[in-house]
């Protein structure tokens, strides 16, 4: 099968993409408005991006009508969010988080969720979990301005990095078992990270 993009309607593009670039990392997006009401939100188009500076992007795309989502107006009003890894003990609050709310209106709330404050930004970060990242905003990409589910690359600067006891050893390795982190697949389908193996590097990895 040879696929034109340029033939496909906008549904059929998203489909396409999230269901061969699987599994997705998803960044749970804190941020807070300029008037300081605080807002959650899940991203699966997320990743980091340099160690130097070390530096994280995800993607909110336009809302159907064009307008910026809730997440990319405060951070740009503000220009401070927190990126939340998500395991599976909050599994199911992170998807309650997509759900789409008048703006100013609470996820938090609506997902019982607890907060924590951040020790450089505003935002606050989700308690107890496993990961946060405090980030600055470096930039804002648009693809598509003003375009239905156009979308927009947001990097940020980690200025603070929040992990779970335990978690990260002396050498700075992370407990991949102990992060227990979740990933996005196509439509309603997540996976986590427990079946793990290894591969050598370069030419090794073809042998045996």
């Amino acid at each position: 099968m040879e696929i034109d993009p340029a033939s496909l309607e906008l549904p059929d593009r998203y489909k396409l993409l999230i269901g061969a670039i699987v599994p997705r990392p998803i960044a749970w997006v804190s941020t807070v408005s300029p008037d300081g009401r605080a807002n959650l939100a899940p991203f699966s188009f997320f990743n980091g991006v340099s160690s130097n500076p070390l530096s994280l992007l995800f993607c909110p795309a336009n809302k159907s009508d064009g307008s910026d989502k809730d997440t990319l107006r405060n951070l740009e009003a503000t220009r401070e969010f927190v990126v939340n890894v998500v395991s599976r003990a909050h599994e199911r609050q992170m998807a309650a988080c997509a759900e789409e709310l008048p703006y100013g209106e609470s996820e938090w709330n609506l997902a019982r969720l607890a907060s924590e404050p951040s020790a450089k930004v505003k935002p606050p970060r989700v308690k107890d979990g496993p990961f946060a990242f405090e980030c600055e905003l470096d930039r804002i990409i648009r693809l598509n301005p003003g375009a239905p589910s156009g979308g927009n690359i947001v990097i940020g600067r980690v200025v603070w990095i929040h992990a779970a006891e335990g978690l990260v050893n002396a050498a700075h390795h992370v407990d991949a078992a102990r992060l227990d982190a979740v990933g996005r697949m196509a439509g309603l389908t997540y996976c986590s990270t427990r079946d793990r193996f290894e591969i050598p590097w370069g030419r090794k990895a073809l042998e045996g």
